[in-house]
Parts: C-alpha cells; structure tokens; sequence
C-alpha cells in the first residue's frame, strides 16, 4: 500500500507540534468531575492557511490513531499518514486549497496529555490519578487549541469511526462555526455487541498483573500481555467475515510443515494454533503494544463506550435541532458489523426530520469496518465532491434542461421543501433551487450519479427506491418530485403511498404509452416501437411497468389519491392536435400531474 501511496502527491514532510493550552482559571473541568490544570496538545498542520483563516479542515481521528494523519515524518522516505489516501493534494481533502489540522486527543499517548504525562503537581506519570474523560471533553480540548491557533471556523471537521462520534459532538455543540461535517462510519452510540468487544478487551488489561490499578510507569513492567489481549479482540471487529475468510480461511502457518515435535508440544501446551489468523492477530498485538499505552487504551474506550447522543440530549431529534445551517454527510459502509449502516441511517432519518442539510453515501465495501481506512477509492470521491478543490460559482439553469422539464416546474410552488426521486446528478434539483428557491433532498441509487449531485452542491440519499423510502420519516417534505421514473418502480403502488406519506403532495412525470406514436410503432411493425419515447430495445430497457394515462388515473381512482392538475404534452403536431381536441390518452407522450392525499 505505501509503495503506490508513494506514487502518489503528498504532503511532504510534516513535523508534529506542541501548544501548551490557555487554560481558564482553576484549570480546565472535565465533564465527568476531574480537573486537569496543564494541557498539552500535539497537533499536525498540513496545506497553507488562508488569509482569513477560514479554510480549515480538522480530522478527528479514531481509537488508536494520533495526530500524524497524511505526510512523511523527519527522515522517512515514504508516507505513513494513517489516512494518506484522503489527505493531500488533489486528493479527497486538497491541500492545495485547504489547511488540515489533526490534534493527537485529550488521555490519549502521543503527545497530548493523557495517563502517561507527567502530572504538574506531583512530578510522576499520572497513572490512576489520570480523571475520566468524554467524547465533550475531547472536542473542548481541539476547540481551545484551535482558538489559540486564530482559527476560530472550520471549512470542515471529518472523521471515522470514534472519530465520527467527536465530529458529531462538534456539530452539535458549535454547527454555527462550521460549514461541512463529515461522519464516516460512525454512530450516536456503540451498540451492545460493541460494547462487549470493548469490555472484555478492558477486563484484559485490568486483569494483566503489571497492570497495577495504572500505577505501572516507574517499575518497568508493562501489562503488556492485556492490551495485546485487547487489541486481537479489537482488531477482529474491524474486517468482515468476507475478508477474513478471503485473506486466512483455515490456512495453516508454512512452519506447521517443517515444525518438529518439541516446538509443536509447546504450541499445543499454551493451547495455541498453527492457523494463519492466530499468527496475524499475534502480530497486530505485538505491533500494538509498541506504539500505545493500556491506560490512554482504557481511558479512550471507556469514552468512546459511553458516549450516547440519545442518553445526553434526550433524543437524537433534540440534538439535531441544535444544529444550524451546517451541511452534513453521512457514510457507512456495507461490510462494517461494527457501526452498522442502520446506525448511520438513524442519524440521517432524524436530521432529515429536523430539515438539515444531509446527504448520504452508502458505500460497498465488503472489508469491514476498517475499510474506511483501507479501501477508500469510492469514499475520497464522494468527500471531494463534499469538500470540494475549489469553490465553483453558480451554474446558469441550461436551457435544455429548462424546456424538458418546463411543465414540471411550473407546478412546483415557491420555497417549498422538496425530495426528487430518482434524481440523478441532481440537474433537476438544481433547477428547482435556483427559479424556485426550494430546499430540500434528492434520492439516487447510482454511486456516480450521487458524486456528481454532491458535487453540484445538492443534498443527496444513496437509497434504492424500490426499498420504500425506508429513511425518510412522515411528513417530512412539502412535495415529492417523480420525473420519469415511475415506469422503473419494481412496486409503483406501493411507492405512490410511500410518497403520499413523506409528503401531502407530490409532482410526477411519466411518458404515456397510450399515445398515438406508440400505437401506430406497434400497429405498422407489429413490434415494440423504439423510438423518441421509448428508446431502448425490449430485451434492455428500465422500463418495466408500460401503462397509460388511463392506467394512472384508474391507479389512482383505486387508492384513494386525488388529482389535483393535469398536463399533457403531445410530441409531434398530429398528438398536439389530439390533446387539443380532448384525446388526452391517445395524444399525449408524456403526462406531468400533480397529486395528493385524498382528504
């Protein structure tokens, strides 16, 4: 990986920095009771700050991870940034427009204070006497540390993982100082699984001899063997089954062949394994203790455990209407058993009930929760497209889009909160922003096709349609927009009654296979006409329910939807001149209605 990361424009070499925090008088108070009176922070800063210091990106890290997030450090020759990928320029984040800054966190060991530094007032390792700390705790720290730096606004904070939890404290605490946030593979709260991973992996550590109730610095003897112990059992949650059985399977180490008896009677004393997973996570333990300290790990996932949005604010929907005009992404990933996509989808669906700007990005990535660090071609993209290289000026309304979907916007009202099913790359979305001036969401299946609206400064939901609007919550848009899609709908029932229930009422446009160029196609060639209307062979072609004006009507007679306007646009002269003497059916191509809850 770092062979092609080298490939790669970097950052360069990046040094870390300590500030020593200007600290409120008494000290600074933890949420959980405790005081500390000197902080130290260790930050990295990488890109050139603007003159108005306002084009900042802060990247919360996650668990384990420190302040090195992109770069090369004195005197290595390749990147070992922990999120090289993302970070640089033209990359997801750009440092050559952008300035990132990553800060080590409050209790943790690489710079910041934390259980390992040195106390003011009694000269030792703070061991046990280290206080607890919250994820609030950890965001107070960063946001002094930017204020002591002149950055008193953020383009943008991001960040994975435990990292997304500080992001999503940080929005809700201060939204009104940032203009992006960004939360990737995260939740309001561990689920109970998570939960058990983190508590037997501190019982581990606890349990380990040297531990020491933490009093363990000046004596030489680590618990090293509990915080390897922790970190096996961590580091199983972050991959996949999938990717597990593709990179072990049941394979056994090349010495279990050449082994002689003496050492295979040891193994099995010690109940060991010669299977190449045991060998892997042997190494992760052993790579782990080298580079962390098991009272910052206690400290950290203690946090990370017992942050709840729901539990502090009440609700999710209580903490989010704390926010203000700042625009949120969302991502989870497909093969992530630790912060499930349901998780992720639970704070969309309660931002979107509060009517915040929210896009969301479901991404395949079928190696687990770490993919986010590991597998993040899809993920630079869709936060590129987020936080984007430069700041485009505002596109003119094409005119070719204007007259295709002219009657549709006409039936538009003004300033209303809109979701535009089926979106695309949000053309339409954007058209009805800018003559309309309404806000509101798109929904598109389409991973390109979401980069592309995401990038065009639209809200946008990753969500297949088909599965019924499972994110959106009742009555949480004015006006639903339908454009051309309907015939696509695997249940366009069902979704007519899922749209009726986001919103009171809602614009749909759909192409009338009743009309007089379809019949005549058919009736002269005795085949499925392909043509201006329908422009795909049989064999391939997206359309799947062909019906008629009369078929929508006598739909929507059946389910109790009323119809509340009516146009018909007639593709050639012979169709304008039917619609024009009351053959709707037979001279319409395409039909735009309005429609709505019967009352």
């Amino acid at each position: 990986m770092l062979s092609e990361l080298s490939q790669e424009k970097s950052v360069g070499t990046v040094e870390t920095q300590t500030l020593r925090l200007e600290l409120p008088a008494g000290g600074f108070r933890l949420e959980k009771g405790g005081v500390l009176h000197e902080i130290v922070v260790a930050y990295e800063r990488s890109g050139n700050l603007a003159a108005a210091n306002d084009n900042v990106v802060f990247v919360c890290h996650a668990l384990t991870g420190d302040a090195h997030v992109a770069g090369l450090r004195p005197g290595e020759s390749e990147p070992s940034g922990w999120w090289e990928g993302m970070i640089g320029p033209g990359k997801g984040i750009d440092t050559d427009r952008y300035q990132v800054v990553c800060a080590n966190i409050l209790g943790g060991c690489k710079g910041t204070t934390g259980p390992s530094s040195i106390c003011p007032t009694t000269g030792r390792p703070y061991g046990s006497a280290f206080p607890k700390i919250t994820v609030g705790d950890i965001i107070e720290v960063h946001r002094l540390l930017l204020r002591q730096l002149g950055i008193r606004r953020l383009a943008a904070v991001m960040g994975g993982s435990f990292g997304g939890m500080q992001v999503l404290e940080w929005l809700i605490r201060y939204s009104e100082e940032i203009d992006r946030a960004i939360v990737v593979a995260s939740a309001a709260s561990l689920n109970s699984q998570a939960l058990a991973f983190d508590i037997v992996g501190r019982h581990a550590i606890v349990s380990d001899p040297n531990w020491n109730t933490g009093d363990y610095y000046t004596n030489g003897n680590l618990p090293h063997k509990g915080l390897s112990s922790a970190r096996k059992l961590a580091h199983i949650t972050y991959l996949s089954q999938q990717l597990m059985d593709t990179k072990f399977g049941r394979e056994k180490r090349p010495e279990w062949l050449t082994a002689d008896a003496d050492f295979r009677n040891r193994v099995e004393r010690d109940f060991g394994t010669f299977f190449q997973v045991e060998s892997y996570l042997q190494y992760q333990g052993e790579k782990f203790i080298q580079r962390f300290d098991a009272n910052s790990y206690l400290h950290i996932t203690l946090a990370m455990d017992e942050y709840d949005i729901e539990e502090r604010y009440g609700s999710l929907d209580a903490a989010f209407a704390k926010v203000g005009a700042s625009r949120v992404l969302v991502v989870s990933l497909s093969g992530d058993w630790l912060f499930m996509p349901e998780q992720s989808e639970e704070l969309v669906t309660a931002l979107v009930r509060q009517k915040k700007q929210v896009s969301y990005c479901h991404l395949d990535a079928e190696a687990g929760h770490d993919a986010f660090l590991t597998h993040i071609s899809d993920l630079k993209r869709v936060v590129g497209a987020f936080v984007p290289p430069q700041a485009a000026p505002a596109a003119a309304p094409e005119p070719a889009a204007k007259r295709r979907y002219r009657r549709l916007i006409s039936l538009v009202p003004q300033g209303g909160r809109v979701l535009d099913l089926g979106c695309g790359d949000g053309t339409l979305l954007g058209l009805l922003r800018r003559l309309r001036g309404v806000s509101g969401n798109g929904v598109e299946i389409d991973v390109e096709q979401v980069i592309r609206a995401i990038g065009a400064g639209c809200d946008i939901l990753r969500e297949d349609i088909d599965d019924g609007l499972a994110m959106i919550p009742d009555n949480s848009f004015d006006l639903v927009v339908l454009s051309e899609t309907l015939q696509t709908i695997k249940r366009p029932r069902e979704l007519l009654h899922q749209i009726l229930r986001v919103a009171r009422e809602a614009v749909i446009a759909f192409p009338n296979f009743g009309s007089l160029e379809v019949r005549l196609g058919l009736l002269a060639s005795g085949r499925m006409p392909k043509g201006r209307q329908i422009p795909f062979e049989w064999y391939d072609t997206p359309n799947i329910h062909l019906f008629t004006l009369k078929d929508f009507l006598a739909l929507c007679q059946q389910e109790g939807i009323a119809i509340r306007e009516l146009r018909c646009e007639g593709g050639s002269l012979w169709e304008r001149a039917l619609l024009a003497l009351g053959f709707r059916n037979l001279g319409a191509s395409k039909v735009v209605v309005r429609i709505a809850r019967r009352d």
